[in-house]
């Protein structure tokens, strides 16, 4: 039975460990922010990085054939999406390629329709090439969010692109197939293309992941990017891909990622992509029911200790948004509050946009011992201000 422990980054410089004291002021917190885990990759990965490293050159390296077809079958066994090995364009992160997008399929000035509270490099992205942020803010209601399609009808009419994150991050809502359907035909009526962020695809629990590409009638006005980097914890290797169904759209795509100077492969990125792809399947499936223990545990402990913290459903990722504002702390007093008496370090919910005021994220892609830490040491900290 595969088993799930945190492991000791000491030495590996990883963000969430080495960069906390940038982060959040101090050492002394236990990082659950940054969306990677501390969990192992899975044995085909580590074995097929150790065999690569062995050979003592790690020169340019190209895409092999096996890289595509790879990620065609991938696509075709987990979503029934048939991908066409022509309509990969290799990248080095799902980020980039949403700038890459917004600069060769708008113009400064020009309207870009998200969805927050979300993702910051969204909005950031979209800011630093001189568009204009439309926000169709979810509706939070009765513990869920929901999309105001008619908040969205008025702004995707003055938008040029739709930046789509499916599932959603930090919500974790997983779009179900209508909502899809009324945002595909809504976009297809003012002529908006959908750029579509599907990174945690792979981790969904209960629900279905519907991929973009599977749309039939938006198909030639679409763009999907995706990686291997969070479903089996390779995020450090910089290696993703967009699939790009219309040849137009990708010529126009390859022309603005080729402005970035970097057109090799990161040698072990693509091994990694490979192995995971091949041989990882089964273990993703372990991972999942981890996960969805853990999401079930804090659940229960919030629950059980009666703390006025709500996790909003979690529908996929290893990401969990907290409903903080029973509290009753403004935003600063609740980040000083998991920072500074809980000791835990979280993302602050502003940084996801006004939208994520009173809310936090937590990351529970850990141990469960790790998980059962954090949560006393809110716990302690809650009943340590009554």
């Amino acid at each position: 039975m595969q088993t799930f422990e945190a492991l000791g980054r000491d030495g590996t410089y990883t963000v969430k460990f080495d960069g906390a004291k940038q982060k959040f002021g101090t050492n002394d917190v236990l990082p659950l922010w940054v969306a990677d885990m501390d969990l192992a990759s899975p044995l085909c990965v580590q074995e097929a990085l150790q065999k690569r490293a062995l050979h003592p050159i790690y020169g340019y390296t190209v895409y092999p054939m096996r890289y595509y077809e790879s990620i065609v079958s991938w696509m075709q066994k987990r979503y029934g999406f048939k991908v066409e090995k022509e309509w990969i364009v290799p990248c080095y992160g799902v980020v980039p390629s949403l700038s890459f997008a917004i600069s060769a399929f708008s113009k400064e000035g020009d309207g870009i329709l998200i969805q927050t509270p979300l993702y910051p490099p969204f909005a950031s992205s979209i800011k630093h090439k001189n568009r204009k942020v439309l926000d169709n803010t979810l509706l939070y209601q009765n513990g869920q969010y929901v999309i105001d399609f008619n908040d969205f009808e008025a702004k995707v009419s003055k938008a040029k692109l739709f930046l789509l994150c499916s599932p959603h991050n930090p919500t974790g809502r997983v779009w179900r197939k209508e909502e899809l359907e009324k945002m595909i035909d809504l976009c297809l009526r003012y002529d908006v293309l959908i750029i579509a962020d599907e990174i945690h695809a792979d981790i969904v629990y209960e629900r279905v992941h519907h991929t973009l590409g599977t749309f039939e009638q938006i198909a030639k006005r679409c763009i999907v990017l995706n990686a291997p980097s969070k479903s089996f914890n390779i995020a450090g290797l910089n290696t993703s891909y967009a699939i790009i169904p219309d040849s137009k759209l990708r010529h126009a795509y390859e022309i603005e990622q080729a402005k970035s100077g970097i057109s090799n492969g990161n040698p072990f990125g693509i091994e990694a992509l490979m192995a995971a792809y091949e041989g990882g399947e089964v273990w993703l499936e372990a991972l999942k029911q981890h996960l969805y223990e853990n999401v079930a545990y804090v659940k229960t402990f919030l629950v059980q200790h009666k703390l006025p913290i709500v996790p909003v459903p979690t529908e996929a990722m290893y990401l969990i948004w907290l409903d903080c504002k029973g509290l009753g702390l403004g935003q600063e007093e609740l980040v000083d509050f998991f920072v500074k008496k809980a000791k835990v370090g979280l993302n602050d919910g502003v940084s996801f946009g006004k939208a994520g005021e009173g809310f936090m994220r937590l990351n529970i892609g850990t141990s469960r011992k790790v998980l059962q830490e954090a949560m006393m040491r809110i716990y302690n900290a809650y009943k340590d201000r009554e």
